[in-house]
């Protein structure tokens, strides 16, 4: 059994396990080469976030889509490098809107520099992605254009937040689809097209991609509440400090209160305040929420799309492939235990 790339995912298939390796280390080096400049300046901009680490979970899925068809098809890797400079694209403008100091434990490019640069750099990464993307035909195009509009849709409605007449808990997972399952579904959907898989196998592996994206994320919002930090890599309860509703707060507001319970009257009167200047009032309502039912529902909740994801692998063929995208699966469960 073989760690391969994020999350500590075991590939038990030595072949896939190599395929896999040798898939992401050319990423790796093309990403490198094409964020490369005339302008020095902009070569160590750009190189920030991509010498800064990272999961690369959207190459990987690309990877493993890919061996449902001819993995060493010319078209896989330049699409999985698409896709990365894409996301890294959008950690740049995240990190302006979001005033963030921090980015995979460096500082962000914002803090580094100054927001234009930040914003500008991003912008070079789309331009340069682009570029990559013209010489894999129309058809990648037209899907990536239809992938970012979702992103950007996505990032829109977080901005603005819900209307009125909106259930903010449907408002949060329309986010997070655009936000996040939109750019994770495409990248399954390259690695299976470039690979030259049928059409049935490549409209699974997207809807696949979409599902576990989000499920990963709905894992965030509750390793947020429930880790002490060293699985999540950030300061357990970023989010509630910070005031962002995610799952389990959405789902403790549409419960009742009880009036019975001063534990649960305690917590709705904490989250009515602002908690990012005051440690202990942070960790009176962290502690609260971490004994609340709402977490647990918001464990559920999170099986419930990885459940869904792993059902949808159900018809493809039984290979190492599939194994380990199912083993993303599980790698969701284990996340919110």
């Amino acid at each position: 059994m073989t760690v391969v790339g994020p999350f500590g995912l075991s590939v038990q298939d030595r072949d896939l396990t190599r395929d896999v390796q040798v898939g992401l280390d050319a990423v790796e080096r093309a990403l490198t080469e094409t964020v490369k400049s005339e302008v020095p300046f902009i070569t160590v901009t750009a190189s920030h976030l991509i010498q800064a680490g990272g999961k690369r979970f959207r190459p990987l899925l690309v990877m493993l889509a890919a061996q449902f068809g001819d993995p060493n098809a010319p078209g896989v890797v330049p699409s999985a490098v698409v896709v990365e400079l894409t996301h890294l694209a959008t950690l740049y403008h995240d990190d302006v809107m979001d005033e963030a100091p921090v980015r995979r434990g460096a500082p962000s490019a914002n803090s580094r520099w100054d927001n234009s640069v930040a914003i500008l750099t991003g912008d070079f990464l789309f331009s340069r992605a682009s570029q990559v993307l013209s010489e894999l035909g129309p058809e990648a195009v037209r899907l990536q254009a239809d992938a970012f509009e979702r992103l950007v849709t996505g990032q829109i409605l977080e901005t603005a937040g819900p209307g009125p007449d909106d259930d903010p808990l449907q408002h949060y997972l329309d986010v997070l689809a655009g936000k996040t399952g939109s750019l994770i579904a495409v990248s399954c959907h390259f690695g299976a097209l470039m690979a030259g898989a049928e059409e049935r196998t490549v409209g699974i592996l997207t809807q696949y991609g979409e599902k576990i994206g989000i499920a990963f994320q709905l894992a965030d919002d509750v390793l947020d509440i429930a880790s002490d930090g060293d699985e999540s890599g950030k300061t357990p309860g970023t989010d509630l400090r910070e005031g962002v509703p995610t799952l389990p707060i959405l789902l403790l507001q549409q419960t009742p209160v009880d009036p019975e319970d001063p534990s649960d009257v305690r917590l709705r009167e904490l989250l009515t305040l602002d908690l990012a200047g005051n440690d202990e009032l942070h960790a009176e309502a962290l502690r609260l929420l971490r004994r609340h039912p709402a977490l647990e529902r918001a464990r559920r909740e999170t099986l419930r799309y990885a459940e869904e994801a792993r059902a949808l692998l159900e018809p493809l063929p039984d290979c190492p492939a599939k194994d380990a995208l199912q083993g993303l699966c599980d790698t969701v469960a284990i996340r919110t235990m």
